[in-house]
């Protein structure tokens, strides 16, 4: 079987190539002959990946150890879902893994735009399969995942014990879809720069691409961030690793995208720079996929240090060249029609949102690189850490949080005293309001004050928008108010979804504002039976329980949470070590609930004398992060759901454009 993906592999290469070349000179010869073989083709590299894929699974199921990535990532007691999740565990898997969705997107994107968009597919084509080429040639010869050792070890070196969580068996495959799915925009802006075909036929088609993009990413980084709260044991979510900034800076130039594409949609304006974002946003994939599988920057996330870093670099450079000298030659066609009527503007809120964002993705990769810079420049690597994150990107995040409750309610061309004080009278009372109630119940820190405040001034508007819009369908449709919201939603899911996701993130800035700062921490180390306090909490250790099995040992320890003499609860937190790796790992036990949650970790566990040491954290409103993600998730569903207006704009555009076409060649 394994020889079965090993020649699948390099015949997906082969066709790959073949898949460029067919394209690009059909479009060159106008045969479209030629242009149906390269799609052919992309089918043709989608089964071999997919039978390269299925033999790499059947490698780590049957565990045939003799194959030197099922030996190095996996084992005879490693539980199935691991087995499973080892695909992507490893260097040469996770590579495979990423392969196997680019070329699966590419063949979905043949068969929706079969008889759509001639003149773009042979160009969209050529630029995923170029990119599929990139990694098939690093699977065949740099990396190959079928690589045999010369004798079969008795037992496997096991999957690393961090990643032997439920979140990450499905939170790389959400970050991955995130990534990938970038490269469907690109290929298409690729397009649109090589045919000059710069209408918005090319946005409107992959307007669902980019929000996919987008909501994978979301979800791959919030679940990775549940991930290092459950497992790395420190009480927080997110810590600016490197890893993670590679995760969020391309969710940062992705969100400027759906913004600013609005504009472009509805004012002709901005072509130039929507440009700009789809090529970063794309561009950032490759340089996370640089940052963790070169090996130049440590992190809990990345894999070992490879050889592979200069070709990720060299792949990076030839596309930002390709694509950017690409805009500059179609540069005299991108000159918007229209300009800012006001700086009060929708408009203008929407491009200050923008600049945050892109200086949300400047900071963050400045300090990721910067010891990569200084070790160049100096020969000593000067880490970057948190404060600094915090300390630039926290600010950046309050302004977007308020442009949130501005940019949707605030009028296109120019706003009128009048239009802004019937839009902002109502949320910014909410808003003071919101805020006075937080310091009244014990939250008194100015930047949480200021966060909250503004929380309740962006959901303010965002319910003063769904109460005017279905009142006014109840006044004109004589509608029940369920019914009215309900086709109001229906008929305008983009725009109402958005609110939706707005909430998710006014949710989320709750619970980063909370759990950052009142968090309470603590390290005690008591004996049985012995009890002590953090915040409203007294907790009773009440003795350790070993547990054994083929695959791991445990010391698990019973701690008794009580309120006001009242046992609230029992948390176990654990202490394992995995047998193979020889790794201790830590299990954290944790009471959820709206108001806080109660973190307790095992620290470690002295036998002769008893005495356990326990490190316990209190995180207020945390909870609201992963609602917000949920609320996120909501909304970018209502945004994705069908909607016939959109479909009609978009034949609209097409036809626009043809007839244009045809006009020229008259």
């Amino acid at each position: 079987m394994t020889h079965l993906g090993s020649l699948a592999l390099y015949l997906a290469l082969v066709l790959a190539t073949y898949a460029v070349a067919s394209s690009l000179w059909g479009a060159r010869q106008g045969r479209r002959v030629w242009i149906a073989s390269g799609t052919q083709a992309v089918y043709a590299v989608c089964g071999c990946v997919i039978i390269a894929s299925a033999a790499l699974i059947h490698a780590l199921l049957s565990e045939d150890f003799n194959v030197e990535y099922v030996a190095s990532y996996s084992s005879s007691t490693l539980p199935i879902q691991y087995k499973i999740a080892a695909f992507w565990g490893g260097q040469k898997g996770s590579l495979l893994f990423w392969t196997l969705i680019l070329v699966c997107f590419s063949a979905i994107v043949q068969v929706q735009n079969r008889d759509k968009n001639r003149d773009l597919m042979p160009y969209v084509t050529a630029s995923l399969m170029t990119i599929s080429l990139f990694f098939l040639g690093l699977l065949c010869f740099l990396t190959p995942p079928f690589e045999r050792l010369t004798f079969t070890p008795a037992e496997g070196s096991d999957l690393n014990p961090l990643l032997q969580n439920y979140w990450m068996t499905i939170h790389p495959p959400a970050l991955y879809l995130g990534y990938i799915s970038a490269a469907v925009p690109f290929a298409f802006a690729m397009a649109a720069l090589a045919t000059g075909k710069l209408g918005p036929v090319w946005i409107q088609t992959t307007r669902r691409w980019a929000l996919t993009s987008w909501f994978f990413l979301s979800m791959g980084n919030l679940l990775g961030g549940r991930w290092a709260y459950e497992v790395l044991g420190w009480g927080g979510y997110w810590a600016w690793d490197p890893v993670e900034n590679a995760a969020i800076m391309p969710w940062f130039t992705a969100t400027a995208y759906l913004h600013s594409v609005m504009i472009q949609e509805k004012k002709n304006m901005l072509k130039v720079w929507n440009m700009v974002l789809v090529i970063l946003t794309f561009a950032l994939t490759i340089f996370g996929t640089f940052l963790t599988r070169s090996g130049v920057i440590s992190s809990v996330h990345s894999f070992t240090q490879s050889g592979l870093g200069p070709y990720f670099m060299a792949f990076l450079v030839l596309v930002l060249a390709g694509a950017f000298g690409l805009l500059v030659y179609r540069l005299p066609e991108l000159k918007s029609d229209n300009e800012l009527d006001s700086i009060v503007s929708r408009e203008s809120a929407f491009l200050l949102n923008n600049l945050v964002f892109v200086g949300l993705a400047f900071a963050t990769f400045w300090g990721t690189v910067f010891p990569i810079l200084s070790e160049w420049v100096r020969g000593v690597k000067i880490t970057v850490g948190p404060p600094f994150f915090n300390q630039v990107n926290a600010p950046l995040g309050v302004v977007l949080l308020f442009l949130t409750g501005v940019g949707p309610v605030i009028a296109w061309r120019r706003a009128s005293i009048k239009s802004l004080r019937r839009n902002f009278t109502a949320p910014l009372a909410w808003g003071l309001t919101t805020g006075l109630l937080f310091f009244l119940f014990g939250y008194r820190h100015y930047y949480a004050v200021t966060v909250f405040s503004i929380a309740g001034f962006v959901l303010g508007t965002i319910v003063v928008e769904f109460y005017r819009g279905t009142r006014a369908r109840q006044a004109m449709l004589d509608e029940s108010s369920p019914q009215a919201l309900g086709k109001l939603v229906s008929k305008n899911p983009r725009r109402y979804g958005g609110y939706v996701v707005h909430v998710g993130v006014v949710l989320i800035s709750i619970g980063i504002a909370g759990s950052s700062f009142f968090k309470l921490e603590d390290q005690r180390t008591v004996e049985d039976g012995q009890r002590f306090e953090i915040g409203r909490y007294s907790l009773e250790y009440a003795g350790i329980t070993p547990y054994d099995d083929a695959h791991y040992s445990a010391q698990i320890a019973t701690v008794k949470v009580f309120v006001d003499g009242r046992q609230l609860d029992t948390l176990r937190p654990e202490k394992r070590v995995y047998k193979k790796q020889q790794q201790p790992t830590t299990e954290v036990s944790i009471r959820p609930s709206l108001l806080e949650d109660l973190y307790v970790v095992l620290g470690s566990y002295d036998a002769p004398s008893g005495l356990a040491t326990f490190q316990v954290f209190v995180n207020p409103l945390l909870s609201w992060i992963w609602i917000g993600g949920f609320v996120l998730i909501l909304g970018t569903c209502i945004t994705l759901a069908p909607n016939p207006a959109e479909r009609q704009a978009l034949a609209l555009a097409r036809t626009t454009e043809r007839m244009e076409g045809e006009a020229v060649a008259d």
